[in-house]
């Protein structure tokens, strides 16, 4: 059975360095920085106290949404919500009014990471244990589930198909488009609305800093904390926000004649299974190679048809192994090896939303011809000092850009890897 095509046909953004598709590319194609340094962090004696947020989201929030609605949108689900509204509305389809009819065609994949970890530990945590549990209103629950942002954002599309959340720690975000995927092309919905978001809190980051696998030495100098690919990275850097894609079949988009930016033409979830090396922190080389082999077989491409990889590369002492997983699963030399580039290098590491936002900013490149600089890796790492060359520190019109391919590794040693095809009327047959 030849299984449905999958195009994008609107986004949404909110990244800790711009909102807005357009502000957004402005900020990739100038290697703007959206990293701050955050005074509580360091009154919380954090030994990161810098991270990825946008500045003004508060406002942005108020500007989308009347008081009723705003009661129940903390961070997570406030991000997810702007988003997908974007999205939404940029896909070409008007905001339903809120008794307006169902759309039963259209469903939602939205995961989270954490999830309401703000909201329980300022909110729930201390009055209940003030025993003031009947103070704490009616809206607390949909905040702290983790199926808070797709609820809410079905409710305000009026989504009729399946809506739910996925959680897949680094991987969420690309997962969720995956599944979102997976469901077009069986039939289960003519689009979905896919993507993740993540609060930012110190309840959600102090975890990460106990490990100590958050930038710590950079603290004076937030804009160059985050350093994918650096000799001189010392962790990642935390961050927040979400990235929604609307996705639909081919036969539908074009019946509307929308708006296409991408072709989605190869996915692939799975484990390493916690073995050979890999662990709830690590992954197992050979599933990182197997998931990217994988979506190239779903894409129906080889090696030599990639010409860039957008990496999940979190700029700690995994991106070395990284590098070296994607050219073992490519099967080239340095030499041949895809310009690769890491978007975290400017807006962090924003968790379960980070492949969502990713996944955004791989479909401008793609639609709009270009590739973004990788800041902060001017000293490279040794141990890749032969890619050196595949690697923009400014940006790259590419005009003949035509796939990219996109990867995140989670924590569980879960993988998740999704190709981006350029969309031109000719593909169409």
């Amino acid at each position: 059975m030849n299984k449905k095509r999958v195009v994008i046909t609107g986004m949404g953004i909110v990244a800790p360095n711009a909102h807005g598709l357009d502000n957004f590319e402005r900020a990739l194609r100038e290697g703007k920085s959206g990293i701050h340094f955050f005074p509580r962090l360091k009154e919380l004696n954090f030994g990161c106290q810098v991270g990825g947020l946008l500045e003004g989201f508060e406002d942005v929030r108020k500007s989308y949404f009347d008081h009723e609605k705003l009661m129940s949108l903390n961070d997570n689900i406030g991000y997810a919500s702007v988003a997908a509204v974007d999205a939404w509305q940029d896909a070409g389809f008007p905001l339903p009014e809120d008794d307006g009819p169902v759309d039963w065609d259209t469903g939602a994949v939205i995961g989270c990471g954490i999830g309401g970890m703000d909201t329980i530990a300022e909110k729930v945590v201390p009055m209940i244990g003030e025993g003031r549990v009947r103070r704490m209103g009616s809206r607390i629950v949909e905040q702290v589930m983790n199926s808070g942002p797709s609820a809410r954002v079905g409710g305000l599309l009026g989504l009729g198909g399946q809506v739910t959340s996925n959680s897949a720690a680094c991987s969420t975000g690309t997962e969720a488009i995956a599944d979102a995927v997976r469901m077009i092309r069986n039939g289960y919905a003519k689009r979905m609305v896919a993507g993740g978001s993540e609060g930012a809190s110190p309840h959600i980051w102090g975890g990460f800093d106990a490990m100590r696998v958050i930038a710590r030495k950079y603290n004076d100098e937030p804009e160059r904390a985050s350093r994918p690919m650096s000799a001189s990275a010392n962790g990642f850097v935390p961050g927040a926000g979400s990235g929604i894609l609307v996705i639909e079949d081919l036969e539908t988009a074009l019946e509307r004649n929308a708006r296409i930016y991408a072709e989605i033409t190869g996915v692939a979830l799975n484990s390493g299974g916690q073995r050979n090396g890999g662990s709830m922190t690590a992954p197992n080389p050979e599933g990182v190679q197997r998931c990217i082999t994988a979506a190239m077989d779903d894409a129906g491409i080889t090696a030599r048809d990639i010409d860039a990889i957008n990496g999940h590369l979190t700029a700690t002492f995994a991106d070395p192994y990284e590098i070296e997983n994607w050219r073992r699963a490519l099967d080239v030399t340095p030499e041949e090896f895809p310009y690769i580039n890491s978007t975290k290098s400017m807006v962090g590491h924003c968790l379960g939303a980070a492949g969502a936002i990713e996944a955004v900013a791989t479909t401008l490149q793609v639609y709009k011809g270009f590739l973004h600089p990788s800041m902060n890796c001017e000293d490279i790492h040794p141990d890749i000092a032969s890619y050196d060359k595949r690697i923009p520190r400014t940006v790259m019109e590419f005009p003949s850009l035509n796939v990219i391919i996109k990867a995140c590794f989670g924590f569980g040693d879960v993988n998740s890897c999704i190709v981006f095809k350029r969309w031109n009327e000719t593909a169409a047959s």
